[in-house]
């Protein structure tokens, strides 16, 4: 058997897998959001010193590194399990015309270009406005992989009403902002993933309050666009405004209990998960405003 046809019988048995390997792509970057979060709230931010390499003489962490080496090492280990699900559903979607193929390979060029956003981070020793760029880059694939789905599973659906997609790109634009406020406050308070990093030296208290008064303008936002767009007759559109609004009570009333009981470490690792799943929901609601033939 040629190279060529094995690489043939490659593309053919990944492309029968097309749709689970799309929603391993979402879950994989969902998960590396929380896996980058249990670096930062265990103290292994700088557990491997440097970047590339873990230490100035090894690519590997050591003994000497301890627990947060192994930590940190072991995330950056997991961004080649991303590259690899990443690269597999690129050649799953070679042949297909239009817009998937460019989207997978706006995934695949994501990850390497967000290995070295962390690599940057380590470099500036966790500067918090670079740690908050690299979370804010992983909640964009995040939503890069949501449209894939859409492309492969959405149903047949007219555009949206003009109100209901404009009430839904306000929803994503306020969310975007929502979480990039979150990431202020993580960059305030005490979790900064080392004793030695710098912190951005604004009020924890301050920025907490004005990304909570944030969140309560999403709220208001999401709950106008299910109503409009059930009225509109956008009913899928209106549907998930629904769950999006719930994820969204949820993640504000965790926020609000982590605040009140002084940030333990779980309560803020789960904080970072309902992060991701809202900015899936974000992008969920501004593609469904998009017509499907």
């Amino acid at each position: 058997m040629t190279t060529t046809s094995r690489l043939a019988d490659l593309q053919r048995t990944l492309a029968a897998r097309l749709v689970p390997l799309a929603w391993a792509n979402l879950v994989a970057n969902i998960l590396i959001v929380v896996t980058g979060g249990a670096v930062r709230l265990t103290g292994s931010g700088l557990g491997c010193p440097t970047w590339p390499k873990c230490t100035d003489e090894s690519y590997t962490a050591h003994g000497a590194l301890g627990i947060h080496g192994v930590i940190e090492f072991g995330n950056r280990l997991l961004t080649y399990v991303l590259l690899f699900i990443a690269l597999a559903f690129v050649i799953a979607a070679w042949q297909r015309a239009g817009r998937v193929r460019t989207l997978a390979l706006v995934v695949l060029a994501g990850i390497p270009a967000q290995a070295i956003v962390g690599g940057i981070t380590v470099l500036t020793d966790l500067n918090p406005w670079v740690v908050a760029g690299h979370l804010l880059v992983s909640m964009a694939m995040v939503g890069v992989c949501v449209w894939i789905l859409d492309e492969l599973t959405g149903p047949v659906r007219p555009v949206a009403s003009v109100v209901s997609t404009r009430l839904a790109w306000a929803t994503f634009a306020v969310g975007w902002v929502v979480l990039w406020l979150g990431t202020v406050v993580t960059g305030s308070g005490p979790h900064s993933g080392d004793l030695d990093s710098r912190r951005t030296g604004l009020d924890p208290a301050t920025v907490s309050h004005i990304h909570g008064y944030s969140v309560w303008l999403l709220v208001v936002l999401t709950v106008a666009l299910a109503l409009v767009a059930r009225r509109r007759g956008d009913e899928r559109l209106a549907m998930f405004a629904a769950v999006l609004l719930v994820v969204e009570l949820a993640q504000g009333l965790l926020g609000y209990v982590q605040y009140f009981t002084d940030l333990p470490e779980i309560l803020v690792g789960l904080h970072m998960l309902g992060a991701a799943v809202i900015a899936a929901g974000l992008a969920r609601v501004v593609v469904t405003t998009r017509p499907r033939g």
